[in-house]
């Protein structure tokens, strides 16, 4: 995976922010915490911001709530102050939130809807997941719903609904069906993408504010690589 050419974030990577939360539109190529790369994380970008933006002296404090694959782009929450952390944490862990993606697979015959129930078993050696049918040693239970909202010649747009949050399920669930994401050439994708990324997008996320437990709905652009651009055309 291409790393990001990204040094700092601009207020257009900025989706949502006040006293207790920052919502940033991931790009792809980003990790979102720091790994044995050494390459700058998106979590290490965003106190940058904060602190430059609010001349903030010290240490920023800023909570990682939940996490996107480095190719993948799309909304990310952050918690600016330890109250909304745990509060976010729990939303997350009792499953309140509501997690949208966007992918783009390869072949304009996707089917127009389905529900996918796996068990999935992670191998951390190659970092990959493994989709069966049935409950093996070590594996977790892992559902979604999607549906195909456009297809093009050579493409289909799907809206997944993320019913659970495993590692790669969105990936690796679809290659178990022969649906293969655009540039994921880890599951199953005839060819990469230039930049590295893949066309997988978290496009909403929904959940309660922390402090304000007013529901909130977070939406992401869209990336600009094609053919993102052609499969947003016309869609609300």
């Amino acid at each position: 995976m291409k790393k990001s050419n990204i040094k700092a974030l601009s207020p257009n990577d900025i989706l949502f922010e006040d006293n207790h939360l920052l919502v940033v539109n991931k790009a792809a190529g980003l990790l979102v915490q720091g790994d044995r790369t050494g390459d700058i994380p998106l979590v290490d970008l965003a106190k940058a911001y904060i602190k430059k933006k609010y001349n903030k002296p010290g240490e920023v404090f800023l909570g990682v709530v939940h996490r996107l694959d480095r190719p993948t782009s799309g909304v990310l929450v952050f918690a600016r102050t330890s109250k909304a952390l745990g509060r976010l944490n729990a939303q997350f862990q009792e499953r309140t939130t509501k997690k949208i993606y966007w992918a783009v697979t390869e072949g304009a015959n996707a089917p127009e809807e389905a529900e996918l129930e796996h068990w999935l078993l992670r191998k951390p050696k190659i970092n990959k997941s493994f989709a069966h049918k049935n409950e093996v040693p070590n594996s977790k239970f892992a559902r979604l719903r999607f549906r195909r909202i456009k297809s093009l010649e050579r493409y289909s747009l799907l809206e997944i609904d993320l019913q659970t949050g495993r590692h790669h399920q969105i990936r690796a669930q679809l290659n178990a069906i022969n649906l293969h994401i655009k540039g994921d050439l880890k599951y199953g994708a005839a060819r990469s993408n230039p930049d590295g990324s893949i066309h997988l997008h978290a496009r909403s996320l929904s959940f309660e504010h922390p402090v304000k437990k007013e529901l909130m709905t977070v939406v992401a652009p869209l990336p600009t690589l094609a053919p993102w651009k052609a499969c947003a055309d016309d869609v609300s």
